[in-house]
């Protein structure tokens, strides 16, 4: 993985690859369906995968007929997020290591994600990490949502950088395969939410890593070599 001579950007999903917040999810699902009666069932989030914020609100709201709007859903769930986001959520590990990393290349960076603008917000602020990115782009503000290619060609767009010449991140293969229809090299990345679809993420992404001290480290020992 040639960083600096392949890439000109690098393109991250945001929960369960920037931020270890798929778990967050789960709850809200259970405490909002709850209030009506109803229980999540086991293949609930993998229906979900990859949809935007929006498609999924309309996709609850059309299921259980609940009697709230689509914005009023959204709302409710921004509502419910905000303070997991705010104070409870972490950066994945050695994720702020890999983005310092990143900008001593000289690359771009931009987030490519299903969640909301407002949630984005939130934990980008809340890790002071909002000015390393150039662009962000929800599925919301395109087309469709993932495994469409809208989200991640939209961010090329934006940043000025041919598909072929991005890196995206992702956790989960909806992810990947919207990322590789853009055209761009895929590198999944394991979370422990998604442990299950680790076979799949392997198959369907050009590379596959633990954490992003794999990455890391093998650029450190890669300039040893260089060197010795």
């Amino acid at each position: 993985m040639r960083m600096k001579r392949t890439f000109d950007a690098v393109i991250f999903d945001l929960d369960g690859t920037l931020i270890d917040s798929m778990w967050v999810w789960s709850k809200i699902d259970e405490a909002y369906l709850g209030r009506y009666g109803l229980e999540v069932e086991d293949s609930f989030e993998a229906e979900l995968e990859g949809k935007s914020f929006t498609e999924t609100a309309v996709y609850v709201k059309e299921r259980f007929q609940i009697s709230e709007s689509v914005e009023e859903i959204k709302a409710e769930w921004n509502k419910m997020a905000a303070e997991f986001y705010q104070t409870q959520v972490p950066l994945k590990k050695h994720v702020r290591e890999f983005l310092e990393f990143v900008e001593t290349q000289g690359l771009k960076m931009g987030i490519a994600t299903s969640n909301s603008q407002e949630l984005v917000a939130i934990v980008l602020e809340a890790h002071d990490i909002r000015e390393k990115f150039q662009v962000i782009c929800t599925s919301c503000e395109v087309e469709r949502g993932k495994p469409y290619p809208y989200v991640y060609q939209k961010v090329a767009q934006d940043l000025e950088v041919a598909p072929e010449r991005c890196l995206a991140f992702e956790d989960v293969p909806n992810g990947v395969l919207a990322a590789k229809r853009a055209g761009m090299t895929i590198c999944a990345i394991r979370d422990c939410q998604t442990v299950d679809m680790e076979k799949v993420l392997r198959q369907e992404a050009d590379y596959f890593v633990e954490d992003y001290k794999q990455i890391l480290d093998y650029y450190k020992n890669d300039y040893k070599k260089s060197y010795a």
